[in-house]
């Protein structure tokens, strides 16, 4: 009998860890090719990893919760030693045995336990990189969990990686730095123990927290609110929604608010960009990526609806619902959660007046969207009821000034307001 290491394959690009959400196997299994073993859940997708060689499990080396390198062993198989391992795809839940990008041949994803490359160590998930600079320290078998970032907010740049390449001979060319400062953690500590329960904080839940943290961290957050009278919106939307029901489409008034941004980001630039923290650079987007928060049973997911300038009211419309329904069912594809340029937050779905949301990095900008109530005007000297909406604009300091945000938001506003205007928008 041989045994055979199995390793996480590259699961999308850029992604370079995973959390282990739950083994599909236990030790003393038989595994058959192609046979799903683990469920990893990264960037808020569960990722099905299979087996391309059949086997019984010897090893688990990984325990739910933890965090996953990719290229890192996670199972070893026991064969009769005739089988040839195949490289390993990682699925996503979406539609079963739907491999995403194939591991390179030269990475060995199967690989003998007798033998095997060196690698760095496991970056740790709390060590703030993007996944281009965590790639980079694999690469040069850097241990990026020793650089102190010289990044905002102690992020660890390119530069770092590369720099610590040239230290001292004492140190065998590696430049002994300190570890770089880690938010404190602090514990819950209570005399009612008998009365509570403790959970793991895990998936999506585990990485909600995480991005919150860094997010609220990176990005100086600032909040303007205002009201907009949606009363010519609502009666073009009741005016639409019978056509639109025929052709089995739910119109909502989300598409309707998408438009309206993109076209004030198309005056207000700033809006649709990005900051290179590394680089140093402001990145100005020439397309509208629009992303809107789900609400789910496992927790919050940002669905992106591409190209949203290009779409029209009714396609947007039945994107939304097709993607609404794949986030509640956990069924969100990686690239169907990435590139958003912009991201809005409909809670008046749910219920509230106001909010103060949560910027999704690396965008600098998250418009909110409130119920819809009466509300008594007075107009030319009368008293008449209006549909009046609350909305409001949480923008990265860093790039979007008050004034700034103010004007972008009141062009929003006169669009929602006027939604005829909305044609002259359209191309």
């Amino acid at each position: 009998m041989a045994t055979l290491d199995i390793k996480l394959p590259e699961i999308g690009e850029g992604v370079t860890e995973g959390e282990l959400v739950n083994w599909l196997v236990k030790v003393g299994d038989t595994v058959k090719v192609d046979q799903p073993i683990v469920e990893i859940m990264t960037d808020k997708a569960t990722v099905e990893i299979p087996s391309h060689t059949a086997g019984t499990v010897k090893d688990l080396k990984f325990n739910p919760g933890d965090m996953m390198a990719v290229d890192s062993v996670i199972m070893v198989l026991e064969t009769s030693g005739a089988a040839k391992a195949a490289p390993a795809k990682a699925e996503t839940k979406e539609a079963p045995k739907a491999a995403t990008q194939k591991a390179p041949a030269s990475n060995g994803h199967v690989g003998a336990t007798s033998g095997g490359a060196i690698q760095p160590p496991v970056a740790s998930s709390h060590v703030l990189a993007t996944p281009s600079t965590r790639r980079l320290a694999r690469e040069t078998s850097v241990d990026i969990n020793a650089l102190s970032g010289s990044g905002l907010a102690g992020r660890v740049t390119r530069d770092d990686v590369l720099g610590s390449k040239g230290g001292n001979a004492a140190s065998g060319g590696m430049e002994v730095v300190r570890p770089a400062a880690q938010v404190a953690r602090p514990a819950f500590k209570s005399n009612q123990g008998a009365l509570e329960e403790r959970v793991p904080m895990r998936g999506i839940r585990k990485k909600i927290a995480e991005n919150m943290q860094l997010y609220k961290q990176i990005i100086p957050h600032f909040s303007l609110m205002d009201e907009v009278d949606v009363t010519s919106l609502v009666r073009m939307r009741e005016g639409l929604k019978a056509d639109a029901e025929k052709m089995g489409v739910k119109v909502t008034y989300l598409p309707f608010v998408m438009k309206a941004i993109i076209a004030a980001s198309r005056n207000f630039p700033m809006v649709n960009a990005s900051i290179d923290d590394a680089n140093q650079e402001i990145v100005y987007k020439n397309y509208f990526n629009i992303g809107f928060a789900a609400d789910t049973p496992n927790g919050l997911v940002v669905p992106v609806i591409k190209d949203a300038d290009q779409k029209s009211i009714l396609e947007i419309s039945q994107e939304i619902v097709e993607l609404a329904k794949k986030a509640r069912d956990g069924k969100l594809s990686l690239d169907e959660m990435r590139g958003a340029s912009v991201t809005v937050t409909n809670i008046g779905s749910i219920g509230g007046n106001y909010a103060t949301p949560i910027i999704n990095h690396p965008e600098v900008a998250i418009f909110g969207m409130y119920k819809i109530y009466d509300k008594p005007v007075l107009m030319n000297g009368k008293w008449k009821a209006r549909k009046v909406m609350n909305v409001s604009v949480t923008a990265d300091h860093r790039l979007i000034d008050g004034a700034v945000a103010a004007r972008y938001m009141n062009d929003v506003i006169a669009r929602l307001q006027n939604p005829a205007r909305l044609m002259l928008d359209l191309r």
